[in-house]
């Protein structure tokens, strides 16, 4: 597997960002992302401006957020923008899937702001288990974070330090994603929804609390691709886009420390599962690998069933569940991976 880190669900000037395409990839290389999901709101334009594809040692993929005024859709693998008007969730989730494309659910739990719903209303994507629907942005770090805000003073406490809210994606949200993983595969991954929200000096510096520089290190999506990078937008566009379809990505939050390296995987007699597979329950071995010493929990269905402190952990599976692991360092969450689905229905591996 060949690893890609991926800074996901980000906006440029093409719809309500402050920074631009290249200033974006710019600042993707300085913070060290391989990648960029770029989602502007209802928009290819990016695309059309010749923008998708490799920007030095940067990869940026051009997808879009399907904004109708309730929920919002992440797509991505599509060519032309997805329509929204007069139609239900479920139908622009169709739409996606037509178009050969990948659907992601933004923001899926959102409550709106805690201060004021006029400062920010609910916009959660209500319709889950669907299977049109690829995953879900399990933590959407700059939207989770404002809605979480109970006051003014923490609002400005997140923007001086946001930092110290680096603690993993809400417990209930977690909950969730368990609830519909029961059912069938539904891929977690972890997104910025970063807009850079401020003013352009003269000379072109951007004035944000909300500033590129600070989030595109701290929430990563990394993607365990099938082949090396080759430097042709083609072949390694459709190497992430198949990653993610598949579930061979976990979330990372590097703002604590870098997750690269980290693995998680089940064999049994030669065979091998990666994150995202499927296969039918009996015999196989959990593995986990960590870069660094850590708490590592796995859990079945939500609840933990073995631990370790350390790099390593390995476990039987006994019995059919749904298996995926948390890291933690000094008390805050550090990794979440993708499930590995061990079923009792007779079914072969899937990845």
């Amino acid at each position: 597997m060949h690893e890609l880190t991926c800074v996901v669900h980000v906006h440029s000037t093409f719809s309500d960002g402050t920074a631009t395409v290249p200033e974006i990839a710019d600042v993707a290389r300085a913070t060290g992302a391989d990648a960029v999901l770029l989602t502007d709101h209802d928009t290819l334009e990016a695309k059309r401006h010749g923008l998708d594809g490799w920007h030095g040692d940067v990869l940026l993929l051009v997808g879009l957020e399907v904004s109708p005024r309730g929920g919002h859709l992440l797509a991505f693998d599509v060519d032309s923008e997805v329509g929204h008007g007069g139609v239900d969730e479920a139908q622009i989730m169709d739409a996606v899937r037509d178009a050969g494309g990948l659907a992601f659910a933004a923001h899926p739990f959102s409550r709106g702001s805690r201060m004021s719903r006029r400062i920010g209303r609910p916009h959660p994507w209500r319709t889950l288990d669907h299977d049109a629907l690829t995953g879900i942005e399990l933590w959407s770090l700059v939207t989770d974070s404002a809605e979480a805000w109970a006051s003014p003073r923490e609002a400005v406490d997140f923007m001086r330090r946001p930092e110290r809210a680096l603690d993993g994606p809400p417990g209930r949200h977690l909950a969730a994603w368990d609830a519909l993983c029961a059912r069938r595969q539904v891929v977690g991954i972890g997104g910025l929804d970063a807009h850079q929200s401020g003013l352009r000096l003269r000379g072109g510096r951007v004035l944000s609390p909300f500033a590129h520089e600070r989030f595109f290190s701290w929430l990563r999506t990394h993607v365990l691709c099938d082949r090396p990078s080759s430097g042709a937008l083609a072949p390694d566009r459709a190497a992430v886009y198949r990653a993610l379809a598949e579930g061979h990505c976990f979330l990372g939050i590097d703002g604590i420390a870098p997750t690269n390296g980290f693995r998680f995987w089940a064999d049994r007699d030669g065979a091998r599962i990666e994150m995202g597979g499927e296969a039918s329950a009996g015999g196989w071995t959990l593995r986990v690998g960590l870069p660094l010493d850590a708490d590592a929990r796995l859990l079945r269905d939500g609840v933990e069933v073995a631990a370790a402190d350390g790099s390593e952990l390995a476990w039987p599976a006994r019995e059919p569940g749904v298996y995926r692991v948390e890291a933690s360092l000094a008390g805050r969450t550090w990794i979440v991976s993708n499930p590995i689905y061990l079923r009792s229905r007779d079914a072969g591996p899937t990845g």
